[in-house]
């Protein structure tokens, strides 16, 4: 089976050549691209690459307009060259990436990218298939509430893309039956499942940040957190046990949007000193949203996020 050579593959490969291989996956506008940004920021450019597989649309806008399907269905992407290139880029070799400008809905010049000590791979599939999920390191789907997904595209396609609030709501229900089929059931497959949505039942006042639900399932070694888990932090970030939709009980780490700024910034500063840093606070960029917004349940979304990946890098170390 493929998905088992390139396991045996990447497990035998020298672990200070291959990089730490991140998915993040979701359907559109449900936070992808802000969550990369922050992660690749904190973790430096110099050291970590972002890729968005959404860049393998077979099809540029205007093609896509008269085909029965939507970017969300597999038959309008490359997913086999998608899976070729990510076993490439986890065994720390470089691939002649296609770029897609979301702008202008048109394919430009494709570009020559090497992998870096971290690699963050973003986009509708990257999870579609047994191939591409063995490549990954540590996995993530967002799963934000589906009306808040909706309000999240109208804002980004209408101040970035040039459509209409009415384009972007028919759109989205076009998309609806290929999202059931085919991104949402990619959830399953998920290390870390994270829910970016208001707590039930508790009324906050009107713009205040959105919680952070972070499911941590055992598919993986989570950190323990002990230290930073304690009594002074409860307020901002606190550990449960919950259902995941199959019944399986689950660790689910719940960072509390209404908890003031300063307690939450005491956290993300212990949290980045569990990381091995060289001490100070932690990036600004971390935890924003966009220039001038910011997120504090985010941040501290970002940094559990890079406790992962630097716990994956040092075991690679310990064991090459």
């Amino acid at each position: 089976m493929p998905e088992k050579i390139i396991q045996i593959a990447r497990s035998q490969a020298d672990g200070s050549s291959r990089p730490v291989m991140l998915a993040i996956a979701g359907d559109s506008a449900s936070g992808k691209t802000t969550l990369t940004k922050g992660l690749t920021e904190a973790i430096g450019e110099d050291r970590c690459l972002s890729i968005c597989v959404d860049d393998y649309h077979k099809f540029d806008r205007a093609e896509r307009k008269k085909l029965p399907f939507t970017p969300l269905h597999p038959d309008c992407n490359y997913i086999d060259i998608v899976e070729q290139h990510l076993q490439l880029l986890a065994l720390g070799r470089p691939i002649l990436k296609p770029v897609y400008d979301h702008a202008t809905g048109t394919f430009t010049r494709p570009e020559y990218v090497e992998p870096k000590e971290f690699v963050i791979v973003e986009g509708l599939h990257p999870l579609a298939t047994k191939l591409t999920r063995a490549c990954f390191d540590v996995t993530v789907f967002l799963d934000p509430p589906e009306e808040i997904r909706h309000k999240w595209k109208v804002d980004r396609d209408c101040g970035k893309r040039g459509y209409t609030p009415e384009q972007v709501t028919a759109d989205l229900e076009r998309r609806e039956p290929e999202s059931a089929l085919f991104i949402r059931p990619q959830r399953r497959f998920a290390d870390i499942v994270i829910r970016f949505a208001p707590v039930p039942g508790r009324e906050d006042p009107p713009g205040s940040p959105l919680s952070a639900e972070l499911m941590l399932r055992p598919t993986i070694q989570h950190p323990a957190l002990d230290s930073v888990l304690n009594d002074d932090h409860t307020s901002a970030m606190h550990l449960k046990i919950i259902r995941d939709r199959d019944g399986t009980p689950t660790d689910c780490l719940l960072v509390h949007g209404h908890a003031s700024a300063e307690e939450a910034q005491l956290l993300e500063k212990a949290i980045w000193t569990e990381l091995g840093t060289d001490g100070g606070a932690p990036p600004d960029h971390i935890g924003e949203i966009s220039p001038g917004t910011r997120s504090e349940p985010l941040a501290l979304t970002q940094l559990i996020l890079l406790y992962h990946l630097l716990q994956v890098r040092a075991n690679q170390r310990r064991a090459a």
